[in-house]
């Protein structure tokens, strides 16, 4: 692996959760790879009183904490290069500060992670162009902005514009860790690199497609936060349309950011905007030893928020053209799960004496758990008599690797240091994103009716099941082979 270029990693918010549980560990794996430069710093900023023997006593503990195999001698040699820089999000004399401290470390390629609440992110773009910190002469200046875009399509194209106005596209990173796990990734290589799938990747040969990612923890002290996302804005806007638009774009012509982010593009312009005639939007209540959402600290005890909602997309081109795309996601929904489901249609003529109900073949990729890809198919069963049965072919990454699958964030950083945003989301399609999903969260605001209620713990509400059996269909049941 190409040993990523020396520079100065920024992490505003660095006391907060994201940086414990993610980014420095992701940082500390590329270290003890050999991947991050030897000369890289890590820079941390924040409003709290610290200073850098403090904060490296925290990065210590959360190390031993979300890393196995913790080696003391490799953090010693990380932890000398991380400094702690005290400032506000909306006061140019922080970054002023900033920029000292990164010209006495002679850094001059410079990451900027904005780790924050995102009211925070123009003030953080703001300050860091009147520091000088935006400009690349010399090297090259980056910042990665985390998700929420942005809560509408008005809000996420006036983000837009105010970072812009500072930092150049090619120099936005804005990430959806998503993206960078091994068989979100391997999709594309198994669609786009064998001659066995890409024939079949089409309306003659598959019926549908489901998009599932479930969860089952509540809103885990979040309710304030939730009850201004909901599953929409969380879950449905970034993470499942990217899912989403890597099962159904063309083949770029190379595998770069360019061609890449401009094929899914294509994908969000040919999709119907969402509509409440042909979703769900459900709410948790108390059940199976667990509180319900409305009981939850933080949140109206009257609140309609959904934190589970399932819906039909129609993507109108030659490709997709009479393929519904199912999407479902919750909180509170048993195991936690996340995988796609291509369901191929069933054979035109079944010359053997089965029942018709014979189950049409299925190809899974599974996100979490047990990251892999299975192919669920028909065969005889072993005998005299010609009974079909189900059998699967699975991949899992890891017993087929030697190492274990990066994390998603050690994948993304690095792609940050080495250029390469093809894991990461252009403006254009953010916006496009948020233009499928307003009308839903438009329509739901103005129509006043409760969620559909149902139990925690329980697989969702019965209403979901209802929109696929009313096409003569039923949901994919994560790790079971139905």
């Amino acid at each position: 692996m190409e040993q990523a270029p020396k520079s100065a990693f920024v992490i505003f918010g660095v006391t907060g959760d994201l940086t414990a549980r993610k980014l420095m560990p992701a940082l500390y794996q590329l270290h003890v790879e050999g991947v991050l430069h030897p000369e890289t710093s890590i820079v941390g900023y924040a409003r709290s009183q610290n200073d850098d023997t403090a904060l490296r006593e925290s990065m210590k503990k959360a190390l031993k904490t979300y890393v196995k195999g913790f080696n003391v001698k490799a953090w010693e040699s990380l932890a000398k290069r991380i400094t702690y820089i005290q400032g506000t999000y909306d006061d140019v004399k922080g970054f002023k500060e900033l920029a000292k401290h990164l010209e006495d470390l002679k850094q001059e390629n410079r990451i900027f992670y904005t780790s924050t609440p995102p009211a925070t992110y123009t003030g953080i773009v703001k300050g860091l162009a009147e520091a000088g910190l935006a400009r690349s002469e010399g090297g090259f200046s980056r910042v990665v902005i985390e998700k929420p875009f942005g809560i509408d399509l008005e809000t996420a194209k006036d983000l837009n514009i105010q970072v812009l106005e500072h930092f150049a596209e090619d120099q936005v990173y804005r990430i959806d860790h998503y993206l960078a796990k091994e068989t979100a990734q391997n999709l594309s290589a198994l669609r786009f690199a064998n001659t066995l799938f890409e024939p079949i990747w089409n309306n003659k040969y598959i019926d549908h497609v489901q998009v599932t990612m479930t969860e089952p923890m509540g809103v885990e002290g979040r309710g304030s936060f939730y009850e201004e996302a909901g599953v929409i804005r969380d879950v449905f806007q970034n993470h499942l349309l990217q899912l989403l638009a890597l099962v159904a774009m063309e083949p770029p012509s190379r595998y770069d950011a360019k061609s890449v982010r401009d094929e899914k593009v294509k994908v969000f312009s040919a999709m119907e905007c969402l509509d409440l005639n042909h979703a769900v939007m459900g709410q948790y209540v108390a059940g199976n030893g667990m509180k319900g959402y409305r009981d939850e600290e933080g949140v109206n005890p009257r609140s309609r928020q959904a934190t589970y909602a399932a819906a039909t997309f129609k993507i109108n081109n030659w490709r997709w053209a009479d393929v519904p795309f199912y999407m479902r996601s919750g909180k509170r929904l048993g195991d936690k799960a996340s995988e796609i489901v291509l369901r191929f249609k069933k054979p035109p003529h079944i010359p053997f004496d089965v029942p018709n109900s014979m189950i049409s073949d299925r190809l899974v990729f599974r996100l979490v758990p047990n990251e892999g890809i299975s192919f669920r198919f028909n065969a005889k069963e072993p005998g005299q008599h010609f009974k079909m049965d189900r059998v699967s072919m699975n991949f899992y990454y890891d017993k087929e690797f030697d190492r274990p699958a990066p994390d998603a964030y050690e994948t993304l950083i690095l792609d940050v240091m080495q250029g390469d945003a093809t894991l990461f989301m252009r403006a254009d399609e953010v916006e496009a994103q948020w233009r499928i999903v307003d009308p839903l969260l438009e329509q739901w605001e103005k129509s006043k009716k409760d969620p559909a209620f149902y139990s925690a713990g329980t697989p969702g509400p019965s209403q979901a099941d209802e929109m696929l059996e009313r096409a003569g269909r039923y949901w994919h049941k994560p790790g079971n082979g139905k």
